[in-house]
């Protein structure tokens, strides 16, 4: 019986979604550590904001000869050791400034007269400032990209790696497509979050922040006036923000039943076919659409909403501060120079914190993904990869169940009730009964694939749930009636996860499991490239291929499950003599529904309803076990008894 398939469970509930904001918080710590990469992409911001405010107060000089006033360089000069000294009467950080820029007036007599030979030195400087201005620009993005994508591969093999160490049942209970949806779309997500945050955020706000600087220092009175409209902004931004994030968790959701639904009907698009039931799969993907759509659309109209709003409202705002400070220039308060340049400097300010909505939006958005990629990375691992437990001795004995029970999340109906058995190390042993009787849940046991409720499994007296995995896995080799296989070459299949192994014992295996005469008639043997799922091989070849993988592992406790389904009869006698041969001296548990391999055991197992109704050989379940006497007769595939 094997486990129920589930649908997805949500990726976010009410309860959860205060955790989204700790989870990219988690990931902007993660992005900190790369700190040789992030310090000198801070650098450039600050490099490249400095060009900016230096060329924003360059616009004075040049607007005093535009105007009319015909200053020089060496004009310019004496204004700005006059503005040091100034600020050298006011503090003591103005002092320090004073001294260290102050000119000398050896320097201010060097500088070249004339009006027009001042303003081709201050066009060519602030020429100079653009060009260093877009180099830093360039390398900040340059160095914040690198940075986030490192930190976003990282996420992805993280949760990639917990993924493979969670226990099977967690994954079943996620659902497997729900578990990709987060490890590929999410980090995706997450990415475009933490790039926003590095690359865009902190390069506006800098810059945002050096054009402020510059307008206090034109008038601080008309800048001050400005900053206060700024928590009607951020209080409509923050409101909308919520919105985005609420709504970009939901289609998530959305996203992950979508990619799930497409997933099984392409992954059974044979099944599909044949029942004509492509009907059927466009409906169930239908609804999932919709679903998709009205989440992505709520997310559309906050953001659609956010830019419009707020800048309607930075209108609304600059119109009445215009009115104000134009009273005050008309009553002499504010001189009109220093008020257009005020306004132009709060103009580059609005520019470059207006993207500031859109970015927080995106930051709304990855919250979410960060919350449930941060899930998948936290799964807690398989329990029996902890180093103190003890390695399973080489299996010598008896593999036993004793009292085991098993009831798979959300059934209300054990798999498995009960069931106590022993196997002595080298019998076979077959394990028969209709279908969802826990054949299957038994024996999934062993390689603890699933642990007991209540029980436990023991090989050779020792608990398996204090030996490592490792030690356990490795010598259990299982062939299930489901086949897989990956991309890759034949070679590549046969020696999954067994490191080391020679070409001689590659083509051993793959004779002993009647798969070398096929291999050596394919194009290039050993070598050749089979599409995911062995795409181009029948299914009996690709049987063999997981069979010859099983006996290349060499394993002490061999699980077949009815392994030779998918095989024709012919092939199945060649295979169950290899079988035979190869399962001298192993402990052997077969789950059978052919007679011939039932025959061929030293034990028959009868399960029904999860328990052991009988056991015994084919003569004595024939002579007193109904249930085995019907399914002789009815089940078997190749005959009757």
């Amino acid at each position: 019986m094997a486990p129920p398939s589930t649908t997805p469970a949500p990726a976010t509930s009410p309860q959860d979604r205060h955790a989204d904001a700790a989870a990219y918080r988690f990931f902007v710590r993660q992005l900190v550590r790369r700190w040789t990469l992030i310090i000198p992409a801070l650098v450039m911001v600050c490099i490249s904001s400095l060009t900016l405010g230096v060329g924003m107060l360059g616009a004075s000089p040049i607007l005093d000869n535009v105007l009319g006033a015909k200053k020089d360089l060496p004009a310019f000069a004496s204004e700005f050791n006059a503005t040091l000294a100034g600020w050298a009467d006011q503090s003591r950080w103005g002092r320090l400034a004073a001294e260290v820029l102050t000119l000398s007036p050896a320097t201010i007599d060097a500088l070249p007269p004339g009006p027009l030979t001042a303003l081709w030195w201050i066009m060519g400087a602030i020429a100079v400032l653009t060009v260093l201005g877009s180099t830093t620009n360039f390398l900040h993005a340059y160095l914040s990209l690198t940075a986030v994508n490192l930190t976003a591969t990282r996420a992805r093999a993280q949760a990639f790696r917990s993924a493979l160490r969670a226990p099977l049942g967690t994954i079943t209970r996620l659902g497997p497509s729900d578990v990709v949806s987060r490890i590929v779309n999410d980090s995706v997500q997450l990415a475009n979050g933490l790039n926003v945050l590095l690359s865009k955020a902190v390069l506006q706000v800098v810059k945002g922040v050096a054009a402020l600087a510059v307008a206090l220092v034109f008038d601080w009175r008309v800048t001050v006036a400005a900053l206060l409209v700024t928590p009607i902004l951020y209080t409509i931004i923050r409101k909308l923000g919520k919105r985005i994030r609420r709504a970009s968790g939901r289609a998530l959701e959305s996203q992950a039943g979508l990619y799930g639904v497409a997933g099984e009907a392409l992954g059974a698009l044979r099944v599909v076919k044949v029942n004509t039931g492509e009907a059927e799969r466009q409906g169930a993907f239908a609804r999932r659409n919709r679903d998709m759509l009205r989440e992505t659309n709520r997310v559309r109209t906050a953001r659609a909403l956010a830019s419009p709003l707020t800048e309607m409202l930075s209108v609304f705002l600059l119109c009445g501060l215009v009115l104000a400070a134009g009273n005050a220039v008309v009553r002499g308060q504010v001189n009109p120079k220093d008020f257009l340049l005020v306004l132009a400097a709060l103009g580059v300010a609005g520019a470059s914190l207006k993207p500031l909505t859109g970015i927080i939006n995106d930051i709304h958005v990855a919250a979410p993904a960060a919350w449930r990629l941060k899930r998948i990375i936290d799964l807690a691992p398989e329990p029996g990869h902890a180093r103190r437990l003890s390695t399973l001795p080489p299996h010598r004995e008896s593999v036993a169940f004793e009292s085991v029970s098993l009831t798979y999340p959300g059934n209300a109906v054990p798999a498995v009730n009960g069931v106590t058995l022993r196997v002595n190390h080298g019998a076979r042993v077959a394990f028969v009964g209709p279908n969802g009787c826990g054949k299957t849940s038994l024996l999934s046991l062993v390689p603890r694939l699933f642990d007991p409720d209540a029980g436990r499994v023991c090989v050779d007296g020792h608990d398996l749930r204090e030996v490592s995995l490792r030690s356990l896995r490795r010598q259990v080799g299982v062939v299930t009636q489901e086949t897989v296989l990956f991309s890759g070459t034949i070679r590549e299949n046969i020696t999954f996860a067994t490191l080391g192994a020679t070409e001689k014992a590659i083509i051993s295996a793959a004779k002993k499991a009647r798969a070398h005469e096929f291999i050596e008639q394919l194009p290039n043997g050993y070598d050749t490239v089979i599409g995911e799922g062995g795409r181009g091989l029948s299914g009996g070849q690709r049987q063999r291929l997981a069979i010859a993988r099983a006996v290349l592992r060499e394993p002490r406790i061999l699980i077949l499950d009815e392994a030779t389904s998918m095989i024709d009869a012919e092939s199945e006698a060649r295979i169950a003599e290899a079988l035979a041969e190869f399962s001298a001296g192993r402990t052997t548990l077969i789950v059978a529904h052919r007679l011939s391999t039932v025959l061929k055991c030293d034990e028959i197992v009868v399960m029904d309803a999860g328990r052991v109704v009988d056991r015994g050989t084919h003569a004595d379940m024939l002579a007193r076990c109904p249930l085995y006497r019907d399914l002789a007769k009815s089940q078997f595939l190749d005959g009757s008894a």
